[in-house]
């Protein structure tokens, strides 16, 4: 039984979109399929914004939902003294922000894509437990798990985040090359390691900042959090510390959630002790800066701004 019929047209050529109706060439002329009046589609229509040469067409329940892709063409402005670097991790994303060559401020969004990877493996090992993936019972269950959309969703709230902040300092993002650190960290890896590399939505990330009307580049995070980013020496990570509790208030929720963030912390050259990840941000964003051979500024006397943890 056909339950759904996608179409694709690659060719703008085969289908023309007007005022409340889109017209599509078939094997018998031109048809015309109607929608109803989208408040989203004439935002972006009457905002210079203008359909690619691709049409989507899904037939479902009688229905027929039309998928249109819009592009604009944006002016990229951006100050190459200002840069936000971007450390990409299994739970969280953090940001260290260089303005005027200088050591700003550094954000840590939590993602906490790496727990729920782990949480949706477990609950698909417990649904096909002495089943086949065939079993009926089992894909119907297996169909229910929104593991995808859950991180699809934090990715793109991420790189809004990050869009804001660059667009705030007009500065370019750095970020790590995603290929070719999880394929070197997925050769040496165990099985069940090596599924949560694939499944960290890193790439993923890189691709929808490199969507953005954002000045994109991609540096090396090869052994960036055990350098010293001010010495250049290796670091030594700090053993048997506990772990810090930070209590987040979750936007338009009643409850105040705790979580249980774990430290990575190690002691630098001058005496400073910076969580791990943070270490890996500022050394992506030395590296960018010190590619034109010019020297970065080392950040002033005083305790370091953070800004805020999402």
């Amino acid at each position: 039984m056909i339950r759904s019929i996608t179409l694709i047209y690659s060719d703008s050529q085969d289908w023309r979109l007007r005022e409340g109706y889109v017209e599509i060439r078939t094997h018998k002329g031109w048809i015309r399929v109607g929608y109803r009046n989208h408040r989203q589609l004439h935002r972006y229509l009457y905002n210079n914004w203008k359909p690619s040469s691709e049409l989507k067409l899904k037939l479902t329940d009688g229905k027929i939902l039309v998928y249109l892709t819009l592009t604009k063409e944006f002016e990229i402005s951006y100050n190459p003294d200002n840069s936000v670097a971007v450390d990409i991790n299994e739970n969280n994303v953090t940001l260290a922000v260089f303005v005027d060559r200088r050591l700003h401020e550094i954000y840590r969004i939590e993602t906490n894509i790496g727990r729920i990877v782990i949480a949706y493996s477990e609950r698909r090992r417990r649904i096909t437990e002495g089943r086949s993936t065939r079993d009926r019972v089992a894909r119907k269950a297996l169909r229910k798990l929104r593991e995808g959309e859950r991180k699809e969703d934090i990715i793109y709230k991420t790189a809004k985040i990050i869009e804001e902040i660059a667009r705030k300092y007009s500065a370019t993002v750095v970020v790590g090359n995603a290929h070719r650190g999880k394929d070197r960290m997925a050769s040496n890896a165990r099985k069940r390691l090596r599924h949560r590399i694939h499944r960290c939505c890193a790439s993923k990330l890189v691709e929808i900042l490199n969507k953005k009307p954002l000045y994109v580049v991609e540096e090396s995070e090869a052994y960036s959090s055990s350098r010293d980013p001010f010495s250049g020496k290796p670091i030594k990570p700090i053993k048997r510390y506990t772990p810090s509790v930070t209590h987040i208030a979750l936007r338009g929720g009643r409850r105040v959630k705790v979580i249980k963030i774990q430290m990575r912390l190690a002691r630098l050259s001058n005496g400073l002790t910076m969580n791990r990840d943070m270490i890996g941000a500022i050394n992506i964003g030395l590296r960018y800066l010190s590619s034109d051979g010019r020297a970065w500024r080392p950040p002033q006397q005083g305790p370091m701004q953070l800004g805020r943890s999402w």
